[in-house]
């Protein structure tokens, strides 16, 4: 396969640092939220020391709020043990132009114990690399797409933030889904992206108006799952900086506005033998003609769905997205090419795959594809059946089971989930409960706007 154009090898990157094109190198990791956080280095101290002996970071990075504040309670790294540092070892096949930066290049990093050198079980990159490791024991390997919504803003991140984030103007001002007129006044923002995405590692294939104001979608080519999760990282990320470049901002938000349409990540995946998709097969399930293989993966990601939700919804806003009648499913059940289930399938032959609906624009890559692999191998290795396909308005199927409610619920879930601990470990449940039970907390002690305009007076 064609290397994409912007990955660089270090030789490319020594001929561009030497010829004053790269200057700067940035090494950067996933956080819990899928933030990428990390440094930047001088370019030509990357090549002399960075690019084979990697860096180091704060392990406090693991175990930090929304606000960067250092939460207690963790066993990883904590105050007793005085926060000391994990090792950054730059993954030398994600080295790429940031086209969207000047003289830029950027890496990213597995997060390593700083004197075993052994991955960081809790990082979220190890958590999917470990699921990649179990296909492989099976003999599968694994591609997968992410199609990624979000909203676009007049207003920067500054003038939203002394705003309250309250009353901002959308980009645009009606229902753009596939109206090439809304879309056009939006081509400042999404040409660029485009663009900046396609040089920097990133294929794109297409972009379109959604169905909220001022929302919009970028569809990037599908690609092996810890290429995808990591351009699924690189991409938010890049979108925020040109964004913020040009005086505007993008929210990723999984619900930034009461009825408006809700942002979401649905992610395509399937399995392949060699070069052959393993899904495909003569077996028919409704409409699908599939192979066992297909069966059981679907079976085992839908059985596991509720133990797994705090990866697909991480927020408290992640919830208010789930809403009937909103293109966000609500309901546990399958279908073929029906955006009401939770899981579409589509494609056929060599094409077919399974798109879970479920997360929203909110997740972290690396977790929602590690708990997407997991349970559907875990369906193979137990050979769990899917329930029949369901055709019709899945809304309006109130005897189906319906997604968790609230992060609360959804962590209660994974807390308790035998599935989880004998997957991830009890280490990274315990980790991750942690970190959902804060961003809870944080939440219960806030006063909202919601409360003022419903008490301030009328109380």
């Amino acid at each position: 396969m064609k290397k994409p154009r912007g990955i660089l090898t270090l030789d490319e990157l020594s001929r561009l640092v030497d010829a004053g094109e790269i200057e700067t190198v940035i090494i950067a990791f996933s956080d819990h939220y899928g933030r990428l956080l990390g440094k930047r280095l001088d370019a030509d101290f990357f090549l002399a020391e960075a690019a084979q002996h990697g860096t180091h970071a704060c392990n406090y990075l693991l175990t930090t709020d929304m606000e960067m504040e250092p939460v207690p309670g963790y066993d990883f790294a904590n105050w007793e043990l005085g926060y000391g540092d994990f090792h950054l070892a730059p993954d030398m096949n994600t080295l790429r132009q940031a086209s969207w930066l000047t003289k830029t290049a950027i890496v990213l990093c597995d997060i390593e114990n700083e004197n075993s050198q052994e991955p960081v079980a809790v990082s979220p990159r190890a958590i999917l690399r470990r699921q990649l490791l179990a296909a492989a024991d099976l003999g599968y390997s694994v591609y997968a797409a992410s199609e990624l919504e979000y909203y676009l803003y007049r207003d920067s991140y500054r003038e939203a933030q002394a705003r309250g984030y309250a009353d901002l103007e959308p980009m645009g001002w009606y229902l753009e889904d596939y109206h090439l007129l809304q879309g056009s006044r939006e081509e400042s923002f999404t040409a660029a992206a485009r663009r900046h995405l396609k040089h920097s590692g990133i294929p794109v294939e297409s972009s379109k108006g959604e169905w909220g104001l001022g929302q919009h979608e970028i569809n990037i080519r599908y690609a092996d799952l810890l290429s995808m999760a990591d351009r699924h990282a690189l991409m938010k990320h890049c979108l925020k900086e040109i964004a913020d470049a040009q005086g505007g901002s993008v929210t990723f938000m999984a619900k930034p506005q009461a009825g408006q349409a809700g942002s979401s990540c649905h992610i395509h995946l399937s399995l392949f033998s060699g070069a052959e998709n393993a899904f495909a097969g003569e077996q028919e399930l409704g409409p699908v003609a599939g192979s066992d293989i297909f069966r059981y993966f679907l079976g085992g990601w839908m059985a596991r769905l509720q133990d797994m939700m705090v990866f697909y919804a991480p927020t408290i806003n992640s919830y208010k997205r789930y809403e009937d009648g909103s293109w966000a499913p609500t309901r546990i059940a399958w279908s073929y090419d029906n955006r009401t289930a939770g899981f579409r399938v589509v494609g056929r032959g060599d094409s077919l795959r399974i798109e879970c609906r479920v997360p929203g624009a909110d997740c972290n890559p690396y977790l929602a594809y590690a708990a997407a692999l997991a349970s559907g191998l875990n369906g193979i290795r137990n050979r769990i059946e899917p329930p029949d396909i369901f055709e019709g308005d899945i809304y309006a199927a109130r005897h189906l089971p319906r997604v968790p409610y609230t992060l609360e619920g959804a962590t209660d879930n994974f807390e308790s989930s035998d599935f989880a601990r004998e997957t991830f470990g009890v280490d990274v449940v315990k980790h991750y409960s942690h970190f959902f039970r804060t961003e809870i907390k944080s939440f219960r002690g806030a006063v909202t706007d919601w409360e003022r305009v419903r008490y301030f007076e009328r109380i």
